[in-house]
């Protein structure tokens, strides 16, 4: 028989089994009470509550130009606060006697604010009820924008504010801005931040983000004496500074032009890059959009992430190819027809055909006069039967390298290549592909890149990878350099580059690439016309035109490439005549400071070499005379040292100047005619004289001539011309 009473032990189990029910329900309601109608109070709590650890943010790096001066920095920014309930609020005769001066003070350093206003602000704040009943906000702002250090200390020294934070209520938030002293210059290049959230947005700001932005350190607050003490567990690395390749005077100059010529030819997009030859330093970088009020602005990168079809700029690497290839060489003569050539059921037209086209030409000539059918022809004719030569022949010289560019948003070229398929049929080629990928189209390629390409002619094959940045440095020492990097020892043989070199230098001097030249300095490069396909295609609505010149300078010692880029919409539309201007304005505007010209160069048949000396104070014009080195007479005695004047005339002659000292006499009216302002007024009131004037220049007439007695206080009238 079993020891088990059922009918004992299960009242008992049920009994425990409620209980233990019961106490759960009040848990639960326990807990959901506390969520919901006790939030706020516990709410409150936690918030006075400190943690024994807080992360401390570091200073973010600087990004410096190639010379070292700051394109971003990093300074400290403040929005202030009111907390109403403070220690000084639990009477409130305090903040009612020093309310005015409060209010007066504010409107005088935010005067777009009056007192008036400010009081009413302030007050609002200490008469809201917060939702637990108590009178007064906790954060009230005083200001709604965030302020530099100099204001907010401004603020912090007024009457009331000026106390303890925890007696008057008045507290800061600390952002840690990110601020350009050039503006908006190289803006997307050097990048931008997200506010206060010291997060990198784009450009070089976004890219370098782990090296500008330090590490993090760990500050723990122990309480002492009823009050919280930092104590650095872990202190904060400051973000080292990056220097840049960036020329802040070309920067400048670049944009300028740029703008200049968009704001002329009513453009929607212009895009401008200077890159030293030698090294592949980026010296100066543009992308200028219009947006909505008129205004350009830096608002993409469009010189690396833009992927376009170049147009006649690409028609360089097509004769480089076919150059480099040994199928055609300058003496090659080309039949352009009338400037209409029907090539595989199209019809290539080339710019001048409604003036007759250029019929036979040179190879050279082609590319001086940008012919599409010179051009389409060679290629087509050369390698029509095997366009993945021609491709292959591309990528050889560069053209479509991946640069691999330190920007977000940056694009490799894209020029497909022939792919056949079992049957050896092209799946994706025509017979119209070749031709018209010769002449810039079929293609997208980045600005940079074309640049690139025209920098490796300009640097005797040798090609170079855009270099954005220079070196990282900490604490005034380079921690980290990025040398100049080759890409492609050759990207043709010796002999090409030279031959293209030759002929891009004719295309400026000789061809359409005339107002891209200077007088001062020669010139190489080509020019680049292309209709852009937007909006469903090459045919509907408002035709857009991407303008190009592409090339580099001085053409006899290559020193800078550079290209330049418009978009605009409708005719008229010109490579040369208008991204050509800029490309001068730009290489003129660098080069001015290499240009040393002697000061003979400067002179012609109507230069004044030997300048017009007043009569007067013979010293102060000897001492004038001889620091330009220009001879004067050495018959007169007089001595800068003594600091007497000595008065006289002066005659100019051929190569050197004469001075005659004359004596001045006491009451005798002295010879002022021929002197200057200064000098006549000095002497003739130090004779007691008063003098009035009338015109300007030297004088030509005096009231009291010359040798009449003169008493003090007389007055005598001088007319200058």
């Amino acid at each position: 028989m079993s020891k088990f009473d059922s009918e004992k032990v299960m009242p008992r189990y049920f009994i425990i089994a409620v209980v233990l029910s019961i106490i759960g329900v009040a848990i639960l309601g326990k807990a959901l009470y506390i969520m919901t109608a006790k939030k706020e109070y516990w709410t409150e709590v936690a918030d006075r509550l400190k943690r024994d650890s807080v992360s401390v943010k570091p200073t973010r790096g600087n990004i410096l130009s190639c010379d070292g001066q700051l394109m971003a920095s990093s300074i400290p920014e403040f929005k202030m606060y009111m907390d109403f309930q403070a220690s000084a609020f639990e009477n409130d005769t305090l903040w009612n006697e020093k309310l005015d001066s409060v209010c007066q003070g504010l409107n005088d350093i935010f005067p777009q604010k009056s007192a008036e206003e400010f009081k009413k602000h302030l007050e609002e704040g200490r008469k809201k009820i917060q939702k637990n009943g108590k009178v007064g906000a906790r954060h009230w702002p005083i200001w709604p924008y965030r302020v530099n250090y100099d204001t907010y200390t401004e603020v912090k020294s007024l009457p009331f504010f000026s106390m303890p934070k925890f007696k008057s209520g008045f507290h800061e938030e600390e952002y840690n801005a990110r601020r350009r002293p050039f503006g908006s210059l190289a803006q997307r290049t050097v990048g931008d931040m997200f506010g206060a959230k010291d997060t990198a947005r784009c450009g070089l700001e976004l890219s370098y983000d782990s090296i500008l932005r330090g590490t993090n350190g760990i500050v723990n607050r122990r309480k002492v004496l009823d009050k919280y003490r930092n104590i650095t567990v872990l202190p904060p690395i400051d973000g080292a500074d990056i220097v840049t390749t960036i020329d802040v005077n070309m920067q400048d100059l670049a944009e300028k032009a740029v703008i200049d010529e968009l704001k002329l030819i009513g453009g929607d997009l212009g895009v401008a890059i200077l890159m030293e030859v030698k090294t592949g330093d980026i010296k100066a970088i543009v992308n200028m959009t219009r947006c909505a009020d008129g205004e350009y602005r830096e608002v993409k990168n469009n010189a690396v992430a833009d992927l376009r079809e170049p147009g006649s700029v690409f028609k360089t690497a097509s004769f480089l190819v076919a150059l480099d290839d040994g199928v055609v060489d300058t003496t090659y003569r080309i039949e352009t027809g009338s400037g209409v050539y029907h090539m595989h059921g199209r019809d290539m037209k080339d710019h001048n055909w409604r003036n007759g086209g250029y019929h036979n030409i040179s190879l050279p000539r082609a590319l001086e006069v940008s012919s599409n059918i010179g051009v389409s022809r060679v290629i087509d004719e050369h390698y029509g039967n095997n366009p993945e030569k021609f491709v292959e022949g591309l990528y050889r010289i560069g053209i479509a390298s991946d640069l691999h560019i330190p920007l977000v948003g940056a694009t490799a070229p894209r020029i497909r290549k022939p792919r056949k398929n079992k049957r050896g049929q092209y799946e994706n080629w025509s017979k119209t592909a070749l031709p018209w990928m010769s002449i810039g189209y079929e293609t997208q390629i980045p600005p940079i890149s074309t640049v690139t390409f025209y920098n490796a002619i300009a640097n005797d094959g040798r090609m170079m990878r855009p270099r954005f940045v220079k070196k990282i440095v900490k604490d005034g020492e380079t921690v980290m350099e990025f040398p100049p990097e080759v890409i492609k020892e050759h990207i043709a043989k010796p002999q090409t580059i030279k031959t293209m070199q030759t002929i891009l230098e004719h295309v400026v001097s000789q061809g359409l690439g005339k107002k891209a030249g200077s007088r001062a300095f020669k010139v190489a490069g080509k020019t680049g016309t292309a209709q852009i396909a937007e909006g469903g295609g090459y045919k509907t609505g408002t035709m857009k035109y991407w303008l190009s010149f592409a090339g580099f300078f001085p053409a006899d010692k290559p020193l800078y490439s550079c290209i330049v880029c418009l978009k605009k919409s409708g005719l008229p539309a010109s490579g040369g005549g208008m991204s050509g201007v800029v490309f001068h304005h730009i290489s003129e505007g660098v080069m001015a400071r290499y240009l040393k010209l002697s000061v003979e160069d400067a002179h012609d048949s109507t230069s004044v070499v030997i300048p017009d000396v007043k009569n007067g104070d013979l010293q102060a014009a000897h001492f004038v005379l001889n620091q330009l080195g220009i001879k004067t007479n050495s018959g007169w005695n007089g001595d800068i040292a003594t600091g007497a004047p000595i008065w006289g005339s002066t005659t100019r002659n051929a190569k050197d100047v004469t001075m005659y000292p004359f004596k001045v006499q006491n009451n005798i009216m002295p010879n002022v005619t021929g002197m200057g302002a200064r000098d006549a007024v000095f002497l003739l009131e130090s004779k007691g004289l008063k003098v009035k004037l009338h015109g300007r220049g030297k004088v030509t007439n005096q009231s009291i001539a010359y040798g009449n007695s003169i008493k003090a206080g007389s007055t005598c009238s001088l007319t200058l011309n």
